[in-house]
Order: structure tokens, then sequence, then C-alpha cells
């Protein structure tokens, strides 16, 4: 039984990436769903693959379902077609493309074919992890989904009260210090 080892580049950013490791009889589907997986991305949204050549490319598509949209020719369903039908190439590549409305754009690319099956882990399975990938719904600290909550419970928008702006406080308490040291050492002169 053939193992595919797949390279999923973020588009943008080619020093983000996922291996994956698939065998040839499984579907699409479990593709699509080890790389949401892989990037810590819900299940919620449209996607899509397409077939690509050496320059990315886009193909015929190999969809996780029909559309309302207008297709050339109707699109493969991923949960009907497996892997291994469609690798024409030792590098083969696809285009996947998911939440149709942000475009997330992931490049596919076949990197190794094995037959050695490793009987410890279940396929589809992610081999390897590089890079920060990005955060599906805008920014996410090490807090994680807290930081919204610290956000709004302190309004780190507004001003409190009781405070000034920066060096007000400084500058008042400056000038007095300065005026009673100054008559300090003037009496001090006097005495002598």
């Amino acid at each position: 039984m053939a193992v595919l080892k797949f390279r999923v580049y973020l588009e943008e950013d080619d020093t983000v990436y996922r291996d994956i490791v698939i065998l040839h009889q499984q579907s699409f589907f479990e593709l699509h769903l080890a790389i949401l997986k892989s990037f810590e991305f819900d299940q919620q949204h449209a996607a899509t693959f397409y077939r690509s050549n050496d320059n990315w490319a886009r193909g015929r598509e190999i969809s996780l379902a029909r559309y309302e949209k207008d297709y050339r020719v109707e699109p493969l369903l991923m949960a009907e077609v497996p892997i291994g039908t469609e690798i024409k190439d030792t590098n083969q590549k696809f285009v996947y493309e998911y939440d149709f409305n942000k475009h997330w754009i992931f490049l596919v690319e076949l990197i190794n074919v094995s037959k050695d099956m490793n009987n410890r882990l279940t396929y589809p399975a992610i081999s390897r992890t590089e890079g920060i990938g990005p955060q599906q719904y805008g920014t996410k600290s090490l807090l994680g989904n807290k930081f919204a909550d610290i956000e709004e419970k302190y309004d780190l928008s507004q001003t409190a009260d009781g405070f000034g702006s920066e060096g007000e406080e400084d500058e008042v308490a400056d000038d007095t210090d300065g005026e009673e040291s100054a008559s300090e050492d003037f009496s001090n002169n006097d005495e002598f």
C-alpha cells in the first residue's frame, strides 16, 4: 500500500508548512480534514482542491460539495475521489482553497511516495510542523481566547479616573521641589 507525503504550504509564506502522510486509497475529504487539523482551522466553511501544475495553475476541481457557481466542468467530490487516482506525477501539486470569503489558499505538493506503512500511525497523520500557522479568525495570543475577555473586562482603550497624561504630575512636583530647595539654601546662607 502506497503512503503519500504531502507538504502543505501557506500560499503567502512558504516557511510555514505542514507535512501530511496519507494512504493512496484515502479520499481527498480525509486530506481536507487533515489540513484543517494541522493548521488548527474549524470545519465550518466551503473548500475545494484544484489539480495543479508546476506553476500552480488551477485545473480540475475536487470540491467538498457542489456550490452555486459556474463550473466549466462539474467538480469531482472530495468524499468520492481517492487521492491515488489524481496522482499523475511524482511531484503532483494541488491548490487547496478554504473559506471562499477569506480565501485561505494552501499549496499542496507531493514530496514522497513510500511503500512502508507505519503501523503505529493512524492515517492521515501530520508528520512535520514548521512555522507558526495563521489564525483563522484574527489574532490569537499566548492567552488564546481569554485575551478578549481580559480586554473587555479592563477596557484597555480608555484612561481610568485619577490618571492624567504622562508627565503632568512630574512637572508640578519638580517646580515645588525647586522652590523649597532654593528657600532652604538662602536661609542657610543667612545663618553663616
